[in-house]
């Protein structure tokens, strides 16, 4: 099973689920040609995609289109189901740094055959993290500057109050349709900027206040 490491602490939690939302920022929703969501649009992934900073993401041999999407990532705490906002937010027990790596060929050709995109998103090395801060250690206040870097060059740049659903919001809404337990990771959706990427191109992605990751395409 894959753990969550935390920052300056022996502390570890076992990932369980891995929930993530598309299209939470609205430029990145233009940018795929797509509407803006009414709703949250929910996927998962498994925990066997999880790899950790200073990885190696692996090009799948199927896709000729592998993009980055920088997420910022919530760690959930305490089971809750049906939560207030008041529940939600204090489910919410830390917050870390998230690659969504997708292969955009795969994910285009399903979604126009009107089939599940799940391949395009599952594959192995697809979900890269930092490490974790507790929110005892850092409150979000969504001031910060979410960045990506292509072999040094900006990419991706926004602040988190762009996101449409705030943390608190998913949280909740994502605990009215399935049960969020001790361990899941929400992955809360990527801003503007999503480009293609290469073998042995080097990605860094950072979250003021939060952490940062690197990674290389392999």
């Amino acid at each position: 099973m894959k753990k969550i490491r935390i920052r300056n602490s022996s502390e570890e939690y076992t990932i369980e689920k891995i929930v993530c939302i598309g299209k939470n920022y609205a430029e990145h929703a233009k940018e795929l040609g797509g509407e803006v969501p009414k709703k949250p649009l929910i996927f998962l992934k498994p925990s066997s995609a999880v790899i950790y900073s200073r990885g190696k993401v692996i090009k799948p041999s199927f896709t000729k289109n592998l993009h980055h999407e920088a997420e910022l990532v919530l760690l959930i705490g305490k089971t809750i189901k049906n939560a207030d906002l008041k529940e939600s937010k204090d489910a919410i027990i830390g917050y870390g740094v998230g690659l969504d790596m997708t292969l955009r060929d795969v994910q285009n050709e399903l979604k126009q055959k009107g089939n599940p995109w799940t391949i395009s998103k599952c594959f192995d090395t697809s979900a890269v993290l930092s490490d974790f801060i507790l929110k005892k250690d850092y409150e979000l206040n969504l001031e910060e500057e979410i960045i990506l870097t292509v072999n040094g060059n900006v990419k991706q740049r926004a602040e988190l109050n762009t996101m449409m659903v705030k943390p608190v919001e998913l949280v909740k809404y994502i605990s009215s349709l399935m049960t969020l337990e001790e361990g899941d990771l929400i992955f809360t959706g990527t801003p503007a900027g999503v480009s293609k990427v290469e073998p042995g191109d080097k990605l860094t992605a950072r979250i003021s206040g939060v952490g940062e990751l690197e990674c290389e395409i392999a």
